[in-house]
C-alpha cells in the first residue's frame, strides 16, 4: 500500500478532529482576505464564527482522545499546528482585515502570533517533562492559546457596531511616524500572557 494511504490510517478520531479546527482557522483566513477585497462585513462575521468553530474541535479532540486512550505525540504536534493556524494566525488576519492596518499595529500582530508559536512550543516540551514526573499536567504556564478568541469576539462585535476600519475606537495615535490603534495593545496584552512564566493556570 503507497505510504501516504497508510498515514491516512493511521489518524484517529480525535486527529481528524484536530485536522476540522486547523481547516476552520484557515476558512477563517480566507473570510478576512475577502473582507479586504469585498468590503463586506459578512465576511467578518464568517471568519469570527470559523474561530469560533474551531474551538468547539479543538475542545473536542482532546476529549475524544481522552474517551478512546488514543493520545499520542503525533496528536500533540498537529494539535499545536492547528491552534497556531486557528488561535494565531486567524485572529491577526482578521484584527487587519478589521482596521489594524498601520505600520505599528502589523508589528503587534506579529508580536501576538509569535507570542502564540512560542507558548505551543513551550508547552510541548513542559508538558512531556511534568507528564513524565506526576502523569498529568497540572496547570497551563501562561494563558492557552485558544483565549484569543475573545479578541475575534470583540472583532464581530466592533463589526456588528459599525466601528471597524477609520471608525475603530480610541482612535488613532503616532508612535515614530507611524499609526498605532489601541485595539493592537490587546492583542500585545494577549501575546504577553501567553507566555508569561508566572502565570499558572490549573489545567482541568
Amino acid at each position: 500500500m503507497p505510504r501516504h494511504f497508510s498515514m491516512i490510517r493511521d489518524f484517529h478520531l480525535a486527529d481528524l478532529l484536530t485536522l476540522a479546527n486547523g481547516a476552520c482557522g484557515t476558512a477563517a483566513i480566507f473570510f478576512a482576505l475577502d473582507h479586504m477585497r469585498q468590503g463586506a462585513a459578512g465576511k467578518l462575521y464568517a471568519g469570527g464564527a470559523s474561530v469560533v468553530l474551531a474551538l468547539v474541535f479543538d475542545v473536542a479532540d482532546g476529549r475524544v482522545a481522552r474517551w478512546r486512550h488514543r493520545a499520542s505525540a503525533m496528536g500533540r504536534e498537529l494539535d499545536s499546528l492547528a491552534d497556531v493556524i486557528s488561535f494565531g494566525v486567524a485572529p491577526a488576519a482578521l484584527g487587519f482585515a478589521a482596521g489594524l492596518t498601520g505600520l505599528v499595529d502589523a508589528l503587534a500582530l506579529l508580536y501576538f502570533v509569535c507570542c502564540g508559536i512560542s507558548r505551543l512550543a513551550r508547552y510541548n516540551i513542559t508538558a512531556e517533562e511534568l507528564a513524565a514526573e506526576t502523569g498529568k499536567v497540572a496547570y497551563f504556564e501562561g494563558t492557552p492559546i485558544p483565549t484569543s478568541v475573545l479578541l475575534v469576539i470583540l472583532l464581530v462585535a466592533l463589526t456588528w457596531a459599525g466601528s471597524i476600519g477609520p471608525d475603530l475606537p480610541g482612535g488613532i495615535v503616532g508612535v515614530a511616524g507611524h499609526d498605532l490603534h489601541w485595539l493592537s495593545l490587546l492583542y500585545v496584552l494577549s501575546g504577553s500572557l501567553m507566555i508569561s512564566k508566572t502565570l499558572h493556570i490549573p489545567k482541568p
